[in-house]
């Protein structure tokens, strides 16, 4: 695998993706990989205050394009602020979250516009795109025991959309697969090392022609 590698991970809310995350992260680091680990919306200064505006329920009126502008802002901030300058000196960074979650959640899920949400991603990361990203593909039942498991029956604004929203997340995702390569579906229901095993077989890949 090259140095500089920017990884992704996606799925619906309670894939399972802060597991795997911290499994590659762990991997990659006994390998050698200095490893920079960041989330959006997130990561910043800037991109904290958005967070909570963004996942707050007392915002339930925001509109679908403030909601993406948002997001959009955060992203823009983060990659220059701390992808970019992690890229250029040779650092793997794993990101929870970019702009597959845009594509699915609001191109998709929301109806905004599939194509248009992609400009706009590709527009505040300046044409940066991940080298790989895994899509944590479960249905989104499994994914809500799991999250009521682990917060209690706390959901933020983006988890309240309930399960038929999921639905279309999930869907945007499977879309989204199929117009990018870089993007890897995993199924997400096996057993944390099953998974890990997948990722890291793929991470390995990175830059291979």
């Amino acid at each position: 695998m090259n140095k500089g590698a920017f990884i992704t991970f996606e799925g619906i809310d309670g894939c399972g993706k802060s597991t795997q995350i911290a499994m590659l992260e762990e991997y990659l680091v006994s390998s050698g990989k200095t490893v920079i680990k960041v989330r959006e919306p997130g990561g910043t200064v800037v991109g904290e205050k958005i967070r909570e505006i963004l996942l707050s329920k007392k915002n339930d009126s925001m509109t679908p394009m403030a909601e993406l502008l948002l997001f959009v802002a955060a992203r823009a901030q983060i990659t220059e602020e701390v992808i970019k300058p992690a890229l250029s000196e040779g650092k793997t960074v794993i990101c929870d979250r970019f702009f597959d979650s845009t594509f699915a959640y609001q191109g998709y899920a929301r109806g905004m516009g599939t194509d248009k949400v992609m400009d706009i991603n590709l527009a505040a990361t300046g044409g940066l795109e991940p080298d790989i990203t895994f899509v944590l593909d479960i249905s989104p039942e499994k994914a809500f025991e799991r999250r009521a498991v682990r917060d209690g029956g706390q959901q933020d604004r983006m988890e309240a959309l309930g399960l038929e929203f999921q639905r279309k997340v999930r869907e945007g995702y499977i879309l989204a697969s199929q117009k990018y390569p870089r993007i890897k579906v995993i199924d997400a229901s096996g057993t944390p090392d099953e998974i890990a095993s997948v990722i890291r077989d793929l991470t390995m890949k990175i830059g291979e022609a």
